[in-house]
């Protein structure tokens, strides 16, 4: 069994603009946890939101079928529950309504207790003129240091 799974999300840093982060426990069934850990997940398209409850939902994170599932297995694209502190939940509705903020998971990963977790962020999305700045930073950044290489040597 691989031990650091680390699952993430690529695009989000490049396509929000990450103002507050936060770790959230996921609810999964037997089937889903065991597909994590052997790293078959994805949450590239993913994004959460909250229901009618108050409660904070992760929407189309893939976590593909557990192998030796059976008929057991669990659905692929389901929506699962992420768990928060209370106030934390109240804190991410109100800024979601009011600012038109969105939540965005950033990785999923194992803690030391075996347990799934999933990092996500209160975000803003950029502008294209902000994407295309980031682009610009890459370039001049791996630019710079292939210079300072062939310096050096």
């Amino acid at each position: 069994m691989q031990q650091n799974i680390n699952i993430k999300n690529k695009r989000a840093r490049f396509d929000y603009e990450l103002l507050d982060t936060y770790t959230a426990g996921i609810v999964l069934s037997g089937t889903e946890i065991k597909s994590i850990r052997l790293g078959k997940a994805s949450i590239s398209q993913s994004f959460c939101e909250f229901n009618d409850a108050d409660e904070l939902f992760i929407i189309n994170m893939q976590v593909d079928e557990y192998s030796y599932g059976g008929h057991y297995n669990h659905k692929p694209k389901a929506e699962r529950k992420l768990l928060l502190n209370r106030q934390e939940l109240k804190k991410l509705k109100k800024e979601v309504t009011t600012s038109g903020l969105t939540i965005v998971p950033l990785r999923v990963f194992i803690n030391d207790r075996g347990l799934a977790k999933v990092n996500i962020a209160l975000a803003r999305g950029k502008k294209l003129y902000d994407k295309r700045e980031t682009l610009k930073d890459r370039d001049n950044k791996r630019n710079l240091s292939r210079i300072k290489k062939n310096f050096n040597n």
